[in-house]
């Protein structure tokens, strides 16, 4: 009973799934569109009315027909009327009712229906024959049909052939489309006629067919296509619609699918807990989202209202500057015109002047005349001038807002950072990580950033991924300090303003060296042919630039000839422990070596050396001198790369008697273009040297070295060539020079 109570109450608490998207109510003859929402039949229908497409609505024949809707009760004029056969509509349609003159028959392409679904509101083609191509989703008819058992949905099932008042009905028929009571089933399904065949089912408003048929070819599907994950019959198979898809039978894909359904669902059931957590998550958040808006409403019509009272206070301040003009310039003009008037014939002025003239004694005229005069000179002068006291126009009042107004239009709510742009260019690691990255062009300002990074190298542990972080990083480039050698780490960056964080940036990978990076200088003190080393100011960079000797031997090529090596090393020797540094060599460099060497043997060799001959042969080459001293087991004091015109020289000698780094490492024997910059790591105890890719970290070649005194880095050139160390990203510590017996602090 508890069983069959929880039954029915999750029937009743989906009935929003079973509602049509378009007449809200449960569905009727559901169809399948392409974008896997439903639609009742009727509905669709009435769409495709709505957007225009006539005669798509699906195939006429495939709507219910039962004894209770025979052509005796339709319209006598309908009786009468031969309907045009579908085939024949379809035909019609297609062709663009009729031709013309000119006009060749199927010229135009078939119309392509779009169908707007009401569920995910975008446009799906039904492809030429528009409802009538799509399958009806009889499990969803299934469905609805027993949640209407389940909760009574519209009352008891009548009988549709009784005579009123019909009865209830007890049984249904999917062949005639009816249902019936007892009595009318006996009726209409008489013993010994072909209806009596037909098996009874229980009562329902609608009829399904037995199984779901083909809408191309009237077949039972038998097949599942899963390039066009559509339901397929034979006949679908072997058309050219499905040429070269993945086709299954139906029972395979029913099971797997049946089974995906099933663990999802069981999944979601085992997780209740959980979803009830996040439910009550997502409460606390709608409850929070409603204060936060009404607090963010306040905010902002708080601050609207500020501006407001700005501009009522700047308005007023306004009006009161013009109001004191306006009254200051009507003074003046009053003053004036008042003088302009009192020189009118008849005026009190002129009038009073022609009084005095009229006075004969002479002193008192003097006396009253001399005032008068000075009155009627500023008169006249004024009556000369004849321009206004004051201007009428107030230009000089208007207000530029356009700048202000422009600002008031953009006025809009902050936002976030965009994502930054890590350059990759300049971002590496070395001694330190150096990480920089840029804001994209139209993104808000950041005001500050963070990093966060971790290594990925590492036993993953349960749970989320433990990234470290460093907050409030001001520019748009920083230093990560003492990262671990020989480890991978993953890197990423946000901005953060008024508004809050933005996104992160892509993620970056970023291979550390396989040891700690030696710091070191270039020397020029050892070699026979110093003067053609130019080493530059900082001593990291070094360039060989040929002479007259290496012209005159070109004249000698053919008979013998002699070039000079020159050389250059490293003011730091290593005695113990694991050492890594880069540089890069130019690309055009007609012959460079680098690599390490045993100091005393490199004094030996390269102090006051003579000229060797030919630039192919070199005894203090490492990978070769691994091969000739093998069959006396001594390790060769010397280690070199071979490095000309932009290629890597890996010799039969190299992969002989040095070895490579691992199974992807290339063949002995060949070349390999030149990396921007080439690593050596030095394993002092292992008597090994390693050459790396110093961009990607990937192997080229490890040679064996006597490391039974002081080893040091060294740069050989023959012909021209050029060397730059790479710069240390952080501060370089002191150092001691320990070359030659020599000791200097740096």
């Amino acid at each position: 009973m508890a069983a069959k109570r929880g039954t029915k109450t999750s029937m009743k608490n989906m009935e929003k799934e079973l509602l049509c998207p378009v007449c809200q109510e449960m569905y009727k003859q559901p169809l399948v569109l392409p974008c896997t929402h439903n639609v009742c039949q009727a509905c669709a229908r009435e769409v495709l009315g709505q957007q225009g497409y006539v005669g798509h609505g699906g195939d006429p024949s495939s709507e219910p027909t039962s004894p209770a809707s025979t052509p005796s009760t339709r319209s006598p004029r309908l009786s009468r009327r031969t309907l045009p056969k579908p085939e024949r509509l379809d035909r019609l349609l297609k062709s663009g009712f009729g031709t013309y003159p000119g006009r060749k028959r199927g010229a135009l392409h078939p119309q392509a229906i779009v169908f707007p679904c009401p569920a995910c509101q975008g446009d799906v083609e039904l492809g030429e024959r528009g409802l009538a191509g799509l399958f009806r989703n009889l499990t969803l008819e299934r469905v609805v049909e027993r949640y209407r058992q389940s909760v009574s949905v519209g009352g008891s099932i009548l009988c549709q052939l009784c005579k009123p008042p019909p009865l209830e009905a007890t049984k249904g028929c999917t062949e005639c489309r009816a249902t019936f009571c007892n009595e009318c089933f006996k009726l209409f399904h008489p013993w010994g006629t072909q209806k009596a065949q037909h098996e009874p089912t229980l009562p329902t408003l609608s009829f399904r067919p037995k199984g779901l048929m083909c809408p191309d070819h009237k077949e039972e599907v038998t097949h599942y296509c899963k390039t066009c994950q559509r339901l397929v019959c034979q006949l679908c198979r072997v058309r050219r619609t499905h040429s070269g898809h993945k086709i299954t039978p139906v029972l395979s894909a029913y099971q797997a699918l049946k089974d995906k359904l099933s663990k999802s669902l069981t999944y979601i059931l085992g997780n209740q807990d959980t979803v009830q957590t996040q439910i009550c998550e997502l409460e606390e958040t709608l409850r929070h989202t409603e204060v936060s808006g009404q607090q963010a409403k306040e905010e902002v019509s708080q601050l609207v209202r500020g501006l407001g009272a700005v501009l009522e206070e700047k308005r007023a301040a306004l009006l009161q500057a013009i109001e004191e003009c306006q009254q200051e310039r009507l003074a003046r003009l009053g003053a004036q015109l008042q003088e302009h008037r009192s020189l009118l014939d008849g005026s009190g002025l002129v009038g009073y002047a022609q009084e005095v003239l009229k006075e004969t004694d002479q002193p008192c005229f003097v006396q009253a005349a001399k005032q008068l005069h000075n009155r009627i000179a500023r008169a006249t002068e004024a009556l000369q001038m004849s321009r206004p006291a004051a201007s009428s126009s107030f230009r000089h009042c208007q207000l530029d807002v356009g700048r202000e107004m422009k600002l008031l239009t953009e006025l809009n709510f902050l936002r976030v950072p965009e994502a930054p742009v890590i350059d990759t260019q300049r971002t590496f690691a070395y001694d330190q990580i150096f990480l920089c990255w840029r804001l994209p062009p139209h993104s808000p300002p950041a005001w500050h950033y963070t990093i966060e990074f971790r290594r990925t190298d590492v036993p993953a542990q349960p749970g989320p991924a433990h990234w470290q972080r460093r907050e409030e990083v001001r520019g748009t480039s920083a230093l990560l300090e003492n990262p671990d050698t020989g480890s991978v780490y993953v890197l990423r960056v946000r901005g953060c303003n008024k508004a809050g964080y933005g996104e992160y940036s892509e993620d970056v990978h970023l291979h550390t060296p396989p040891a700690p990076v030696l710091h070191f200088f270039l020397d020029g003190r050892w070699g026979s042919s110093r003067e053609r080393l130019a080493i530059s100011k900082d001593q990291r960079a070094v360039r060989s630039v040929p002479g007259l000797p290496l012209l005159l031997a070109a004249e000698r090529l053919l008979t013998g000839c002699h070039l000079s090596v020159d050389v250059v090393l490293g003011d730091v020797a290593v005695t113990q422990g694991r050492s890594y540094w880069a540089c890069a060599v130019d690309p055009a460099s007609y012959l460079v070596k680098v690599g390490v060497g045993l100091e005393s043997k490199l004094q030996e060799s390269f102090q006051g050396a003579a000229d060797v001959i030919s630039p192919r042969y070199d005894p203090d080459s490492g990978h070769d001198s691994g091969a000739e001293d093998a069959a006396v087991e001594a390790l060769p004091p010397f280690a070199f790369l071979t490095i000309g015109m932009g290629k890597i020289l890996l010799g039969a000698g190299a992969g002989a008697g040095a070895g490579l780094t691992g199974r992807d490492g290339p063949a002995a024997g060949c070349t390999v273009p030149l990396p921007p910059r080439l690593g050596i790591c030095l394993d002092y105890e292992q008597g090994r040297v390693s050459f790396l890719d110093a961009v990607s970290f990937r192997g080229l070649l490890e040679c064996p070295l006597d490391c039974s005194g002081p080893v040091c880095p060294a740069f050989c050139f023959i012909g021209g060539g050029a060397v730059q160390l790479q710069e240390p990203v952080g501060t370089k510590p002191e150092r001691k020079v320990t070359i030659g017996g020599f000791a200097k602090l740096d």
